[in-house]
């Protein structure tokens, strides 16, 4: 192969990769979800099908449910989502946002969104604010009314309400699914090994129950979903009853030797 044509195809799969990157480029002015389907989930909302682009109307294209603030959280947090299943008008164009309030003292906690950079600006309040990179270095400070602040894509990062009054953020995402992890819960809260959280964090046993018992996701409130089961109960049960039998198989079987 030429080094020329080497280069090209290079190249090419340099820039293959970074449009697969991010979202598509849509190819059509927008794309309103036929309302008659069931509402698909963010991530898969532009695969769906478009309604007839002369039935669209205004109100296709605004989002009400921003307005107010929604219920706070037990770590003073509360967020409203804007994304393709709340606000339609989003699908295709490769964008989302986010109302959040942080009630004082309140935190949102760390965490992270694996396809999306988010920028977020302080429509009042002064807020902790920050991010940390793949060095582990800390990017932050206190940002107070009018200032925004930038978190690269997949990043860690964290706000705290500092001031004497509720604090108001709006954040924007250069996605539609800009998807979102939160630390606790993905390490304590989805199912990881006991023996492996033990080693990796220096705890007890006990502990790893204690954090598994607060992380571990809620029933919900309609009642406990086969989903839910299989991930929450079914895992936990199944994982702890597998590593008690093994050091009980292990104990006897040191015993009869």
């Amino acid at each position: 192969m030429s080094p020329k044509l080497a280069f090209l195809t290079l190249l090419f799969l340099f820039n293959s990769l970074l449009v697969r990157g991010s979202d598509p480029d849509p190819i059509q002015d927008f794309c309103l979800p036929e309302p008659d389907s069931t509402p698909p989930r963010p991530a898969r909302t532009s695969n769906s099908q478009c309604k007839d682009p002369a039935e669209a109307k205004a109100d296709d294209f605004i989002f009400s449910g921003i307005k107010f603030p929604a219920n706070f959280t037990k770590t003073g947090f509360a967020s409203t989502a804007a994304n393709p299943t709340v606000f339609p008008g989003l699908n295709t164009l490769g964008m989302s946002f986010v109302r959040a309030d942080l009630d004082v003292g309140g935190i949102n906690p760390p965490h992270y969104h694996p396809r999306a950079t988010e920028i977020a600006f302080v429509l009042k309040g002064m807020v902790y604010s920050g991010f940390v990179d793949s060095k582990n270095r800390v990017f932050a400070r206190v940002i107070e009314k009018g200032e925004v602040m930038v978190f690269p894509k997949g990043l860690l990062h964290f706000q705290m309400n500092v001031g004497n009054s509720t604090a108001t953020i709006f954040g924007s995402f250069n996605s539609q699914n800009p998807g979102l992890q939160r630390v606790a819960e993905s390490v304590f809260g989805s199912g990881i090994k006991y023996e492996l959280l033990m080693k990796a964090f220096g705890l007890t046993e006990r502990e790893v129950s204690s954090l598994r018992r607060r992380f571990m996701p809620k029933p919900p409130k309609d009642g406990i979903s086969s989903n839910f089961l299989s991930r929450a109960l079914r895992n936990e049960f199944e994982l702890r009853t597998f590593e008690v039998a093994t050091e009980w198989i292990a104990t006897v079987g040191a015993v009869t030797e």
